[in-house]
C-alpha cells in the first residue's frame, strides 16, 4: 500500500490584523423616549383603574364606557413611542 504524503505547514506566520473598535453614541438625543413611553403606560393604566374603582364616575363621567378606549389609547401611544427607542 502506498504511503500518504506528509503535508507541511507554511512557515510564514502572519498575525491577524488589529481591528479598531467603534464606540456607539448612546446619547443620541433620544432621552425623552423612555420617560414618555412609561408615562403613557402609567397614565393609560391609571385612567382605566380610576374608571373601574370609581364605578364610572371619574375620570370623565360624560364619556361613559369610552373612558376604557381613552385609557387604551394612552397605552397604544406608549407602544408607538417605544418604536423610537434605540
Amino acid at each position: 500500500m502506498p504511503k500518504s504524503r506528509i503535508r507541511k505547514k507554511k512557515d510564514d506566520y502572519t498575525p491577524p490584523e488589529q481591528r479598531t473598535t467603534t464606540k456607539i453614541d448612546m446619547g443620541s438625543g433620544r432621552r425623552w423616549v423612555a420617560p414618555l413611553m412609561l408615562a403613557m403606560f402609567v397614565i393609560g393604566l391609571a385612567w382605566i383603574v380610576v374608571y373601574y374603582v370609581t364605578q364610572a364616575d371619574l375620570p370623565v363621567e360624560s364619556l361613559g364606557n369610552w373612558n376604557i378606549v381613552v385609557g387604551f389609547g394612552f397605552i397604544a401611544v406608549g407602544f408607538v413611542v417605544s418604536t423610537q427607542w434605540k
